[in-house]
């Protein structure tokens, strides 16, 4: 779009809070930002000179802008961040942490679980967490095991079904791990009161339960009732335990949130530290690589925001460095000077520059020398005639022969060059036949790169022995390149590395980096191929499952595959978000047909 258009769209936005989006000629954002006021904000990124040579590339890219207005500054970072996460944009902060962290969640029913689960279900259910730390988490789960009886079945302890006596005992109440609710052998009041407690415990509150705990000690030897008494001491030294090993910091900081922040060369470290009736109860460090010379106040803003929402806080106290871009409503921000809070800080910017540090140790292992080097020991190893600073490796995936896919990854110099990597569907090979897979996709990606006159990998790896390997000297020999491209194969259970026309296998050093290489290949193809098969798996059950309902055509059911992905977030979905997406009355039919299907 010519400036002269972009100008006169501009002066049409509204001078409110609101979000921004950048648009490419190709209809893909480039860019979303937040602003106080939307026309102001984007209009100069047109009136002055760019502050940084990515910002005037970026300006250049720019074809289309939207823009979406919010009530408040704050209401526009939140979603600023929202959409970050959904487009991940060319030009935008990168926040560096894709990891899927585990809850612990109290069932909702009668006798409730308590288990770890990393897929939230909106059914009622508590979630306490993330943790950041799996070990952590575990030790929780242990300590309840410990304290509580809980039952681990998934039975309906519904009131007719304990009464008409459906379920037995199993081991874990012969084991003394459960109280056997199941045959009515322990009462909910009593069960219940064991949630209440670990509910507290989850909180962090130990504190409470220790005293309440200490009560019922004494009230036990007031009744000369010395057994349980003994449980009950024995209870309370495992809590105590528990406590003594946790971060203690201060007794007189309850439900306070901790952010400190480091930067070296264009990447932020922030540590975020969650303070509970003195005691640390969760730690976690993000890496943000900025784009276009943000200001400190601004990665500030966005790791608040992704910390708070992630860990699921609602702490009306904030202690920082300094003061973000943003200022969040009903909160108070503490700059401490000195004291408990300035300690919390000091604790914080350890666990911030110790992280830092952890990653530019990483860097430093693995800089270009480092994998140069590595490079001239495969070439050794494997007898190759030159370099191979372009590397690609094949993995099929699928379950009993359907949704089969071929995955190819990429390595350029020693590097995953991730934005080369390519899936493909499986089209001219019915049931499972490993070997016709392997061979289609090695053909496919070959012919289109001489169509295309892309430069062709010094290397090609198969994943697998010499059937697969075979396969795919096929496609090579069809193509006329297996005299300009050197293949091996990797066989798992050994580590074995096959040549074409060659009966016995090579075996590398499992010290060897250069093994070492060749595996982390494999385990990417093995790890972005399943990826896509999953994908492609969910999907098609999503559609084969909604096929079933009348009243839902093909229209609503893409629409829905598109939104929700998976049938199971669609169970969870809100009936307005659904609504949303395919009408009240589509969405009624479904909602029925749902609750009618086991």
């Amino acid at each position: 779009m010519p400036i002269a258009d972009i100008t006169k769209q501009i002066s049409y936005f509204p001078n409110q809070p609101g979000v921004y989006r950048f648009y490419n000629s190709d209809g893909k954002i480039i860019y979303v930002g937040k602003a106080k006021d939307l026309k102001k904000r984007v209009s100069s990124y047109f009136t002055k000179q760019p502050e940084s040579g990515k910002t005037a590339l970026m300006i250049k890219q720019i074809a289309d802008i939207k823009t979406i207005v919010v009530n408040t500054e704050v209401e526009a970072l939140l979603l600023e961040n929202t959409l970050i996460k959904e487009f991940k944009p060319r030009y935008n902060i990168l926040l560096k942490d894709d990891k899927t962290y585990p809850w612990i969640c109290i069932k909702k029913e009668r006798f409730p679980r308590v288990f770890s689960t990393r897929h939230l279900v909106k059914d009622g259910s508590q979630y306490f967490g993330p943790y950041a730390s799996v070990r952590t988490m575990k030790t929780l789960l242990d300590l309840l095991k410990q304290l509580y009886k809980l039952r681990t079945c998934s039975y309906q302890l519904s009131e007719e079904n304990i009464k008409n006596n459906k379920f037995k005992v199993c081991l874990e109440y012969h084991l003394g791990n459960c109280k056997a609710p199941c045959e009515g052998l322990q009462t909910e009041k009593e069960y219940n009161e064991y949630i209440t407690q670990i509910k507290e415990i989850l909180k962090g509150n130990i504190g409470e339960i220790t005293k309440l705990i200490k009560q019922q000690i004494n009230e036990c030897a007031e009744k000369l009732q010395f057994e349980e008494a003994q449980v009950l001491k024995e209870k309370l030294e495992r809590l105590q335990n528990y406590q003594n090993k946790t971060t203690v910091v201060s007794s007189t900081v309850n439900n306070v949130d901790v952010f400190s922040f480091v930067k070296n060369e264009g990447t932020a470290f922030i540590n975020y530290m969650k303070v509970n009736a003195g005691a640390v109860v969760q730690s976690h460090s993000i890496e943000l690589k900025t784009k276009l010379e943000e200001t400190d106040g601004q990665l500030l803003d966005l790791a608040i925001v992704e910390l708070r929402q992630r860990f699921q806080s609602n702490s009306t106290e904030i202690i920082l460095p300094f003061l973000p871009d943003t200022i969040l409503p009903d909160v108070q921000l503490h700059i401490p000077q000195r004291g408990d809070k300035k300690r919390l800080l000091e604790l914080s910017d350890k666990n911030a520059v110790y992280f830092m540090n952890e990653k530019l140790r990483q860097a430093k292992k693995i800089n270009p020398q480092t994998h140069h080097r590595i490079l001239e020991k495969l070439k050794t190893d494997l007898n190759l005639s030159a370099l191979p600073v372009h590397i690609e490796c094949f993995d099929n995936s699928n379950m009993q022969g359907t949704n089969a896919v071929s995955a190819c990854v990429v390595f350029k110099n020693g590097k995953p060059s991730k934005k080369d990597y390519r899936h493909f569907n499986i089209k001219t090979v019915e049931g499972p036949n490993d070997f016709a897979s392997m061979e289609e996709a090695v053909y496919r990606r070959y012919k289109r790169m001489c169509e295309e006159k892309m430069p062709l990998p010094q290397l090609i790896i198969i994943d697998g022995g010499k059937g697969q390997l075979s396969s795919a000297l096929t496609a090579l020999i069809q193509l006329n390149l297996s005299e300009k491209i050197k293949i091996i194969g990797i066989a798992k259970r050994l580590e074995e590395i096959f040549f074409p026309g060659e009966s016995i296998p090579l075996y590398i050093d499992k010290r060897s980096e250069s093994l070492k290489l060749i595996q982390y290949l494999r385990n990417e193809a093995h790890r972005f191929g399943l990826k896509h098969y999953r994908s492609k798996h969910s999907k098609q059950l999503v559609v084969s499952e909604l096929d079933h309902i009348k009243g839902i055509g093909e229209k609503s059911k893409q629409a829905l595959l598109q939104k929700f992905k998976s049938i199971a977030r669609l169970k969870e979905a809100e009936k307005k978000e659904i609504a949303a997406v395919i009408g009240i009355k589509k969405t009624e039919i479904l909602i029925k047909t749902f609750e009618a299907t086991p």
